[in-house]
């Protein structure tokens, strides 16, 4: 298969793995202390290993650990940066039903990134099994932060740890700046920002609230902007930096909806990373004319559902992939599916053989597109 020179390859994933019934249950164990955290450890490395062999047999260039030590997606990143307060809310309706309970987060005091940060460790394992293949490293974007850790918080806005807005994005800016050295220094050279924040500002239901709140949703999206920017500045020459877009995938529901139209000059047009990651597998996430801002970006057209078990037509997705080149030059695009599989540990609703399907089948279709 044709690669870019540089991640995203134009077969790749978003990342998270369907975890194993065996996994599920080994982490129980050690909630009830039936288990040692080594023991749970150790499992982790068993099957982190597994997945990997299967990411380079599906022909992926780029191999990440499936989120296998991380209960969420985001959550268990944030909750280790320091300033960081975690606390259980009632989400009874979100996601179409399928989550009632979960934890939120506040920034609680002045925020940094800790040197000793548990994905380090985590990233240093997969690097060290990932041999001629690139280890890839998801993490949150810094506007989870900002948007549900200040803005979007009602513990901050009542009892905020900084004296302005300003004040605390440059602390999370200096957070991300800090984190991306470091995950450099351990030798990292593709790491994904993980954001469904920005959902946020182009849902008409999302914008309503956040206007109720006392904020101007456009003028956050050119905060969020801005945060972004500063967050990549200062990173090496060397290392990809992507930013997948996400509209919320849990149990095969989701949480966003409309176009990218509200957020696409600010976004496409100003934020410097090496990629996005877009969400295309529905009509919720509208036509490709908010591409017409990307600059030199490359873009990665998440087609492919990661949902559902079905398998899309191959003609279809080249069709789309075609209508996409109006906007962008086809040397930008790549494709993926829209989502990981499991952005938490419940997963989506498929099973592990269809996972793995449907990532060879991102990469037989990219294989015959940028072939031609």
């Amino acid at each position: 298969m044709l690669t870019t020179a540089k991640a995203p390859f134009r077969g790749d994933h978003v990342g998270s793995l369907l975890r194993p019934q065996t996994l599920k249950e080994a982490r129980a164990d050690y909630q009830k202390g039936d288990i040692t955290k080594e023991a749970l450890r150790a499992l982790e490395d068993s099957e982190i290993a597994r997945i990997v062999e299967r990411q380079k047999e599906a022909g992926l260039k780029a191999v990440t650990d499936g989120e296998f030590r991380r209960r969420w997606w985001h959550l268990d990143f944030i909750r280790a940066i320091k300033g960081i307060r975690t606390y259980e809310v009632d989400l009874t309706g979100a996601f179409n039903g399928a989550m009632t309970k979960a934890e939120a987060y506040t920034v609680d005091s002045k925020l940094s990134f800790p040197k000793n940060h548990p994905f380090l460790a985590d990233f240093a394992y997969l690097k060290s099994i990932a041999g001629d293949h690139v280890a890839k490293i998801t993490i949150p974007g810094p506007n989870m932060i900002f948007y549900s850790g200040v803005v979007g918080s009602q513990p901050y806005l009542n009892n905020p740890a900084y004296p302005s807005l300003d004040e605390v994005a440059q602390d999370i800016v200096k957070v991300y700046q800090d984190a991306i050295q470091a995950f450099y220094d351990a030798g990292c050279r593709y790491l994904q920002l993980d954001d469904t924040s920005w959902g946020a500002l182009f849902s008409p239901d999302f914008r309503e609230k956040i206007s109720a709140q006392g904020f101007d949703p456009d003028e956050l999206v050119k905060k969020f902007a801005d945060i972004t920017v500063e967050a990549v500045a200062k990173k090496p020459a060397d290392m990809a930096i992507t930013l997948h877009i996400c509209r919320g995938n849990f149990k095969s529901a989701w949480l966003y909806q409309g176009g990218y139209e509200p957020i696409a000059k600010e976004l496409f047009s100003r934020v410097n990373v090496d990629a996005f990651f877009l969400e295309y597998d529905t009509d919720r996430a509208g036509d490709f004319s908010p591409l017409r801002f990307i600059q030199d970006q490359k873009v990665v057209l998440g087609l492919i559902t990661s949902k559902t078990p079905e398998l899309e037509e191959p003609a279809e997705i080249k069709a789309r992939i075609e209508e996409a080149t109006q906007y962008v030059n086809k040397d930008q695009l790549c494709l993926s599916p829209q989502c990981g599989f499991a952005s938490t540990e419940e997963g989506n609703l498929l099973t592990e053989e269809e996972q793995w399907e449907k990532l060879r089948h991102v990469v037989r279709i990219a294989g015959g597109v940028w072939a031609e």
